[in-house]
């Protein structure tokens, strides 16, 4: 259980941060800059569902974004073992295999994609947290094999995720803004 009584403790004023095991690495670190990316997709998120209907969609992304503190929290545990114990938080496949379960869900509505997709219409928010998700992928994968296997692969699944979201709710509000080649020349 998290208990904070103070927000600020100075300790990363010289530009450390400390990780759960206690140890401390620069702000800059890409370990950081994952952790970063992965709490600025998880904000996007929280920003879309405000812009959606309550449904299948808003329900997934709020266990979505816990999902993605669980992820934060492993990328911030340092070691080699990815195995999930009574002290240490790490995605599992269950996770990843829940997402895939949604994705196959909504894609079953969806017509077959004949274009590529402009990321716009009622589902703009959701482009912009995709585009974040997968930057949050590409900073977890510069971590190389510091990254848990299955958090990638959770990322990966999500930044899937959210394009068919997107499709969805597209769908429901008169459809995909296509992109039409060579169309301003």
């Amino acid at each position: 259980m998290v208990k904070l009584n103070r927000i600020y403790t100075r300790t990363g004023d010289a530009g450390t941060t400390g990780l759960v095991d206690g140890s401390r690495v620069a702000k800059h670190d890409a370990r950081m800059q994952a952790i970063g990316d992965v709490d600025e997709a998880n904000s996007v998120i929280g920003v879309a569902i405000t812009s959606l209907p309550e449904g299948e969609v808003t329900r997934e992304l709020s266990r979505v974004q816990n999902d993605l503190f669980d992820l934060g929290a492993d990328l911030a545990t340092p070691g080699e073992d990815f195995a999930p114990s009574e002290m240490v938080l790490r995605v599992v496949p269950a996770q990843v295999a829940r997402l895939e379960q949604a994705i196959d869900a909504l894609n079953a509505g969806l017509p077959p994609l004949t274009s590529f997709i402009l990321p716009g219409g009622a589902a703009a928010a959701l482009h912009v947290a995709r585009a974040t998700v997968r930057r949050a992928e590409r900073s977890a994968v510069a971590m190389g094999d510091a990254a848990n296997p299955q958090a990638l692969a959770y990322l990966n699944r999500l930044s899937d995720y959210l394009f068919v979201a997107c499709r969805h709710v597209n769908k429901n509000a008169g459809g995909d803004v296509l992109w039409v080649a060579g169309a301003n020349r």
